[in-house]
């Protein structure tokens, strides 16, 4: 087996291992010792199974890494979002592009499920994930009753 270059996000760590997911494939990879990444870091480079059994990985080749975080915001949604999500019924989501890098995607929900829609989106490791696929570095939870908007930004 040969070695696999892509993007990967650090979802578990500890001291002796780490264990990676390819953020366009899916795939996931355990490390059979930490290199020193940390969860939630973005790698961009080269693992290779380790012999003899070819059932771990090492990361022999690091292009470049980042950390992403996501982060629940005191301000509330923006007027745009307000008025996104006042024109669709609970349940829905509306993504729209932001000028320049990054996305916005407003969801409506139940008044009385925003607070759980708001710990989801915080814990949900495709946040993460769709951050690295957009290349930017920062997730931005904004909620008010009945509104949560996700912003990915630069």
């Amino acid at each position: 087996m040969t070695g696999q270059e892509g993007r990967f996000l650090v979802t578990h760590v500890d001291d002796d291992s780490a264990v990676l997911k390819d953020v366009d494939s899916g795939q996931v990879h355990t490390l059979a010792e930490n290199p020193g990444v940390e969860v939630h870091d973005l790698v961009e480079g080269t693992v290779e199974p380790e012999p003899p059994m070819e059932v771990t990985y090492r990361l022999v080749n690091v292009a470049d890494r980042r950390s992403l975080s996501v982060e629940e915001s005191p301000e509330p949604p923006t007027a745009q979002e307000r008025e996104i999500a006042a024109d669709q019924p609970a349940g829905e989501l509306t993504t729209r592009e932001r000028a320049g890098t990054g996305e916005l995607h407003v969801l409506t929900v139940p008044e009385d499920q925003t607070e759980a829609a708001v710990a989801d989106v915080l814990e949900d490791e495709a946040t993460l994930v769709r951050a690295a696929q957009m290349g930017v570095e920062r997730v931005e939870v904004r909620s008010a009753d009945g509104v949560v908007s996700v912003r990915y930004l630069p």
